[in-house]
């Protein structure tokens, strides 16, 4: 690393070296003395910060996208302090002052209005980052107030090129005039790191040591599903939540990470673009599907520091088609409380708008909402309705479907973030091939009406639910008889037969269930074609969701009719 000129002797360790000399991408002035000053472990800087490299090569205004002004404030002190430069803050409230003075006030405070301020910058001679607060607000030349404002960041952007000193704007929001988009060079700030919020823990766990009343002792395991919990949280929301959970029960450990992921909520409510889903349902509430169980069983640790180690990448999704009603979005919110990760349902519908590109840039802003509360499960239900209207969308919308696509799709394919995204489809026939690419996703299941097995595992599935799991009922009859039923009518099979118990004032019987089920049509009869067309699909192109070894029923479905083999 290279030290920069500065007339007061950096901290740290001092050993002599011969001249130092520049690498060819500093621009920084490089101190040529018999002695190099090693900075304490405290001050050094990434390689690969992006923000440093910028304020090295002399760009003038740089524009940081992030709600986090501490941290962004604390990055700029240790750039200024390795690179022998003074930081001075800024805001409408204080006026500029240098980092670590406390505001003045009253009519103390100096150059409050942003055109004075940015005079200051020009004025100044020595080398210096200054911090600017919501400047945003005063770059919209739609105001003609901001316009002096604009013009006087241009004049200071061209005249900073050839100085050491250099403006930075803080803002939430990406959000200026198209008169400074040559001029403004824009940096978005990342949440905080596995490391930063392992930085947190260790300081928390050193804060309540001395009260006895508290309890932080956590076990390696512990720590790391915390510190997944909060990832994607800004580092104050992470002290925030985790300080709440020490308040609440006095202690902080690994079941402590469901408040955690709730904490999460607000971040998609305040969104408008993504649903949070609670997910109370885990695998044992789906009936079947023991080999798509097993394949997401085998994925439930590859998203832990072990599994990252191991060279295992975080698994992409997973594709369910099939038959309607057996059970695809239950596998979501069951994947998600298995797994211990928040539930986002991602509906295409709520993307479109009416204003040009507004409905691509509403889908990169679901996503990027995702992403920064990852580890995460995506839930794209029904998407082959979502995605219908692609082929034809040049004619029907001016392109718009399909350029929603190919953003959903592009994402898919180089995303690197801990998303799992489950997609679920009915009608095969209107995805796209893209979809359909490995490397989007990991795997393809197919979904197909329930073996008599399953039915029945079924069936006791939905009667414990209802308090019913002790009756003497013969669920093996129930099954046989409910041929062609789907995870959906069976639960209605369910319901029906409550529904006659009620009316009579006695308990459900098996009676009351095979008059139901003599009552109702399933789909597979009414849609028998339909099915036909599914199944042959699948075959040899996706994986099936459940093994052969339970005997499927001895019963064909045929243009609507049952034939007995």
């Amino acid at each position: 690393m290279s030290a920069a000129v500065s007339n007061t002797p950096l901290p740290g360790l001092v050993i002599p070296t011969g001249i130092v000399k520049a690498r060819t991408t500093d621009l920084e002035p490089i101190a040529l003395t018999p002695a190099t000053v090693i900075p304490p472990a405290d001050d050094l800087i990434n390689p690969n910060d992006e923000i440093d490299l910028l304020i090295r090569a002399r760009y003038p205004v740089l524009y940081i996208v992030s709600y986090e002004e501490a941290r962004i404030e604390q990055q700029l002190a240790k750039i200024a302090r390795v690179r022998g430069k003074t930081l001075y803050l800024w805001s409408i409230s204080s006026g500029i002052r240098k980092a670590g003075a406390s505001p003045a006030g009253g009519k103390a405070r100096t150059a409050q209005d942003p055109v004075e301020a940015l005079n200051l910058v020009l004025e100044h001679k020595d080398p210096a980052i200054y911090l600017f607060h919501d400047l945003h607000a005063y770059l919209h030349t739609s105001c003609q107030g901001n316009r002096p404002v604009v013009r006087k960041l241009r004049e200071v952007a061209r005249a900073l090129t050839d100085s050491y000193k250099t403006v930075v704007i803080s803002s939430p929001t990406m959000d200026f005039s198209p008169d400074l988009s040559k001029d403004v060079t824009v940096v978005d700030f990342a949440l905080p790191t596995k490391q930063d919020l392992e930085q947190l823990l260790i300081r928390i766990k050193a804060e309540v040591a001395s009260n006895s009343n508290l309890k932080l002792e956590l076990s390696p395991e512990e720590t790391e599903q915390i510190v997944r919990a909060a990832g994607g949280l800004t580092l104050q929301e992470a002290e925030n939540v985790l300080a709440k959970t020490i308040v609440n029960d006095g202690k902080l450990s690994g079941s402590d990470v469901s408040t955690i992921v709730a904490e999460k909520r607000q971040i998609i409510r305040k969104s408008g673009l993504l649903e949070f889903c609670d997910a109370a349902e885990s695998l044992d509430d789906v009936g079947g599907m023991d080999l798509l169980k097993h394949w997401l069983d085998r994925r439930a640790l590859a998203f832990s520091q072990k599994a990252s180690e191991f060279g295992l990448p975080s698994p992409k999704g997973v594709l369910l088609v099939g038959v309607q009603g057996c059970g695809k979005s239950l596998c979501a919110k069951a994947i998600s409380s298995a797994w211990k990760m928040p539930l986002l349902r991602f509906d295409v519908g709520r993307m479109f708008s009416s204003l040009v590109g507004s409905s691509e840039q509403n889908v990169r802003r679901a996503i990027a909402v995702a992403e920064s509360v990852a580890p995460v499960v995506l839930w794209v239900d029904e998407i082959d309705k979502a995605l219908s209207g692609a082929a034809n969308s040049g004619a029907a919308d001016g392109g718009t479907a399909a350029r929603v696509m190919s953003t959903f799709l592009t994402w898919l394919s180089e995303k690197s973030s801990s998303v799992f995204v489950l997609a679920t489809a009915n009608d095969v026939t209107q995805l796209p091939p893209e979809l359909m690419r490995k490397g989007r996703l990991d795997e393809i299941f197919f979904v197909d009406l329930p073996n008599v097995a399953e039915r029945q595992t079924i069936l006791q599935i939905h009667l414990r639910k209802r308090n019913r799991g002790l009756l003497p009922i013969d669920l093996s009859v129930v099954a046989r008889a409910a041929d062609g039923f789907s995870g959906a009518e069976l639960e209605q099979v369910i319901i029906s037969g409550l529904y006659e118990a009620f009316y009579q004032d006695r308990d459900l019987n098996t009676d009351d269930l095979l008059h139901s089920v003599s009552e109702t049509v399933p789909m597979s009869r009414t849609m028998s074609e339909r099915l036909a067309a599914i199944r042959g699909w699948a075959e040899g192109r996706a994986r099936p969701s459940s093994t052969s070894d339970s005997p499927r029923d001895t019963a064909q479905v045929v243009t609507g009719r049952r034939l007995e083999l």
